[in-house]
């Protein structure tokens, strides 16, 4: 198996905490992410990295049910994504859910690439929702690494589509979590 998968496993566990600390007062509020409150990220979050990863592993599409769901609506909410993640994280565990590309709007993305997207989507806006509601998000140095080849590969596509601000400096003895962080346009 993909060594994605444990750093997908690690963010995942960190990002289930981080719901399970986010108050019903602090969904109205807002967020670091521009122009969405706590309970959009939230639901951003949610939905692309639980959902959003189990049907990418499987090849399907998400339902547009799914889509426009409002997760946080739930009093269980923090829960009911705990068990999705683990839910994505066993479709990932299947051999074939490495194998071949995945479509991505009529493109074909190696499915390594796209749990490696996956991996910052899922370490990114979990900082997000962590920073957003008092909180922290933190994750090994190999996790940090291996997130910041990742946003190192992807920031200007994610830029092009405004899910990257320009990037920040970081300390020069930042370590490479942070500098992940700094490169996708978030402050430390």
């Amino acid at each position: 198996m993909n060594e994605i998968h444990a750093h997908l496993t690690t963010c995942a566990a960190e990002a289930a905490r981080v719901t399970r600390g986010v108050t019903r007062d602090r969904l109205a509020g807002p967020s670091g992410c521009p122009d969405w409150t706590v309970r959009e990220l939230a639901n951003h979050l949610v939905l692309y990295t639980a959902h959003g990863l189990e049907h990418r592993a499987l090849r399907t599409e998400l339902p547009e049910e799914t889509v426009r769901r409002d997760f946080t609506a739930d009093a269980d909410w923090p829960e009911q994504y705990a068990a999705r993640l683990d839910r994505a994280l066993a479709a990932w565990r299947k051999p074939e859910a490495w194998e071949g590309e995945v479509d991505i709007g009529g493109s074909g993305v190696p499915a390594t690439e796209i749990a490696a997207m996956l991996l910052a989507e899922l370490a990114l806006h979990g900082w997000d929702l962590a920073r957003s509601t008092g909180q922290e998000f933190t994750v090994p140095a190999a996790t940090g690494a291996r997130l910041l080849d990742v946003v190192e590969r992807y920031a200007e596509m994610y830029r092009q589509y405004e899910g990257f601000a320009e990037p920040l400096a970081a300390a020069e003895d930042a370590d490479a979590f942070t500098r992940a962080l700094a490169l996708s346009g978030r402050k430390a």
